[in-house]
């Protein structure tokens, strides 16, 4: 009962702007219930349930399998759900399987995970009702580079990459739209990851003259970079993308590293309260947790929405902004979150913080 004021209390707070509550909605949960990732799966189903039942919205599991064999039941149990929307979706081969299905049947599906750029394209080209929840594949590439802008538009700046197919292409984006603008890195390297130590990486670094440094590298080489750098003496400023929001490993992230990565939402003002009351009631606010819960809360004030303005659901999810525990979220035309969640971020003492004088 407590859980159930104190939330109801949180959410009329979110959605003040909001139109007048309506009745509840009936909303297809695609998640793993089983298997390597039913751990995520569940993060899903709690989040999801747990803003449902202070609204009277109805939550149906669907079980994800995420392998393409599974499609056609899938779909056909989507169907039978009788859902007026859906979320989830962890994998691209789900969402390929279903959205013909929900195109035809008008039901919205909200991934929470799949960044995959060209699923988005063929589902604008086809008129399928996916939006993504989760940011757009290249979000992390165009925060960087607006970081970069904003911070080190004047200083000796170096590319540095760990040889992955990810850090590849992310510091090669980054590098082709610094390229575009006229800004040239004075030093690019590609280092053997997973190294104990990167002394003679620094040490190029300083022969170059560079003094800011972009590695699309994991948390553990950045940390290992960092501590080199103090070691020798070598003033680098280091930033890196969302791989540095993970745990340590061997090497401690030192104080002062940036990062573009996505604010922890159990720690702002529209997150936190939410966050406290899942942990009164036994649930660790981790993973897809809060995401699930804004993806619900969106959807009911979309309803509102439609009902207010005698419209499709659909319609009114382009409509928005709705104010939920990830901040406001509206979508484009493109259906991509409006406003790029990636944030500056800068670690210090146990967690990554707002970035002093960020570029956003």
């Amino acid at each position: 009962m407590l859980r159930s004021i104190v939330t109801s209390l949180i959410v009329a707070s979110l959605a003040q702007a909001a139109p007048a509550v309506a009745a509840g909605l009936k909303v297809a949960v695609v998640a793993p219930t089983e298997g390597a990732f039913s751990l995520l799966g569940k993060q899903i189903i709690d989040g999801a349930t747990f803003q449902a039942g202070d609204r009277g919205s109805e939550i149906v599991v669907i079980p994800e399998s995420c392998e393409p064999a599974g499609g056609e039941a899938l779909t056909k149990a989507l169907l039978a759900a009788g859902a007026e929307a859906a979320i989830g979706f962890l994998c691209t081969e789900s969402l390929d399987a279903v959205l013909p299905a929900l195109a035809e049947a008008g039901v919205p599906a909200l991934t929470l995970s799949v960044r995959s750029q060209i699923l988005m394209e063929d589902a604008l080209k086809k008129k399928w009702p996916l939006f993504r929840l989760a940011p757009a594949g290249n979000a992390e590439a165009a925060s960087i580079v607006d970081a970069i802008l904003h911070r080190w538009k004047d200083k000796p700046i170096a590319l540095i990459d760990d040889g992955t197919i990810h850090s590849r292409e992310l510091v090669e984006s980054v590098r082709t739209a610094l390229g575009e603008i006229g800004l040239t890195p004075v030093f690019t390297d590609t280092y053997r990851p997973a190294q104990e130590q990167q002394i003679s990486l620094v040490r190029r670094l300083v022969k170059s003259g560079a003094t800011h440094v972009f590695t699309g590298g994991d948390r553990q080489d950045t940390a290992v970079i960092a501590r080199d750098a103090e070691a020798e003496g070598a003033s680098l400023t280091l930033l890196g993308g969302d791989a540095l929001n993970a745990a340590d490993l061997t090497v401690p992230l030192a104080d002062g590293v940036l990062a573009v990565t996505l604010p922890d939402a159990t720690q702002s003002p529209e997150g936190k309260p939410v966050a406290d009351s899942l942990r009164a009631a036994g649930i660790e606010p981790d993973g897809y947790v809060l995401p699930a819960f804004a993806a619900i809360s969106l959807l009911e004030q979309a309803k509102d929405q439609a009902e207010k303005d005698d419209k499709p659901l659909l319609d009114a999810l382009a409509k928005g902004p709705y104010a939920t525990v990830l901040g406001p979220i509206a979508f484009n035309g493109q259906h991509e979150r409006a406003v790029n969640p990636y944030r500056l971020m800068q670690w210090q003492g146990d967690r990554f913080v707002p970035a002093e004088g960020g570029a956003q």
